[in-house]
């Protein structure tokens, strides 16, 4: 596809700049799959929720993970992304969902009716030239403003899905982890990233967070440190300091129960101790490990300083100062 002229891009990022109540909105992406993007989006939506923010988290995935994680997949908000599509196909604003059992967040579920998301961004570009990138931004503006923050769950390797979350976001956090495959979807979407802050001029780089990873690898961060920086051209790395090590079984666990870590956490405080439950004849293989502290805590570390970078742009925006990563 070839670049558009410089004037269509200028009306598409005056367009952008006339959507209101995109200021938090967050896109987690990375052009790779597997790297925490679901995961991250489930537990710092449902941690803000507890935290009593009126949260919104949108699934552009035909998988519809964040059904899995969030405990919602087959209930009687799951449409399968069905409203989600049609909003974007008539231009009409996105209709949020409440989460069963958790207050304060609200859904715009994904699954299979997105299949033929990819056919109608086809339709969008011939039609809408390079406005097309902003569908998403358009039907998430109107009730924006509700929200005190909205998280964007993005699938991977679908270029065109990925810019429709970065032409409504105003924050980009990355989720990576230390392996080649994710370096190099880290890579892919810095591409993405500088074309899209093109049409959306307002869209930053919040962080690159470590998922998956060691909490004691120290060397191995310095090295991700150093491709996050040559991967976006900035003189200082901006890698969080809050990672989410490495804990299969909790995320399998996680998953499987439609539990976050923070829930698994305190479901494996309440839970006997190992001796009682063999005592009693209960299965000891489906206990939740100890772990889920940890895992529970790089989750919390993570929502605050999220959070907490957010809050310093918005207060350096009001003094008149720029934000980093743009």
């Amino acid at each position: 596809m070839t670049n558009p002229p410089q004037g269509a891009l200028a009306a598409a990022a005056s367009a952008a700049s006339d959507l209101p109540g995109l200021d938090r909105v967050l896109a987690i992406a990375n052009d790779k799959g597997g790297v925490g993007k679901t995961s991250i989006t489930a537990n710092l939506s449902a941690l803000y929720a507890t935290a009593e923010y009126r949260v919104l988290a949108i699934d552009i995935n035909r998988q519809a993970n964040l059904s899995d994680d969030l405990g919602y997949r087959g209930s009687e908000i799951d449409d399968q992304g069905d409203s989600l599509y049609l909003a974007l196909r008539k231009g009409e604003p996105l209709t949020p969902r409440p989460v069963p059992g958790r207050p304060g967040l609200d859904v715009v579920p994904g699954g299979v009716e997105l299949s033929d998301l990819p056919d109608l961004v086809n339709s969008l570009i011939r039609r809408e030239g390079s406005g097309w990138q902003l569908a998403l931004a358009r039907s998430l503006s109107p009730i924006a403003g509700g929200y005190d923050l909205v998280l964007i769950d993005t699938p991977p390797e679908n270029t065109h899905l990925i810019d429709l979350a970065l032409g409504a976001a105003r924050w980009l956090l990355m989720p990576t982890r230390t392996d080649a495959g994710g370096l190099v979807g880290m890579q892919l979407l810095a591409e993405r990233f500088m074309k899209a802050h093109q049409v959306n001029p307002a869209l930053s780089l919040l962080g690159v967070v470590l998922f998956g990873t060691s909490r004691t690898a120290t060397a191995i961060h310095a090295t991700v440190r150093d491709a996050v920086e040559t991967a976006f051209g900035l003189p200082s790395s901006p890698m969080l300091t809050a990672l989410i090590g490495h804990s299969e079984r909790i995320a399998n666990q996680g998953r499987a129960r439609g539990r976050v870590a923070h829930e698994l956490e305190s479901d494996a405080a309440n839970q006997p101790a190992w001796w009682q439950s063999l005592r009693d004849g209960e299965r000891v293989r489906g206990r939740i490990p100890s772990t889920a502290r940890n895992v529970a805590e790089d989750y919390r570390n993570l929502a605050n300083e999220v959070l907490d970078l957010i809050v310093a742009a918005e207060k350096r925006a009001d003094e008149g100062e720029g934000v980093a990563g743009e």
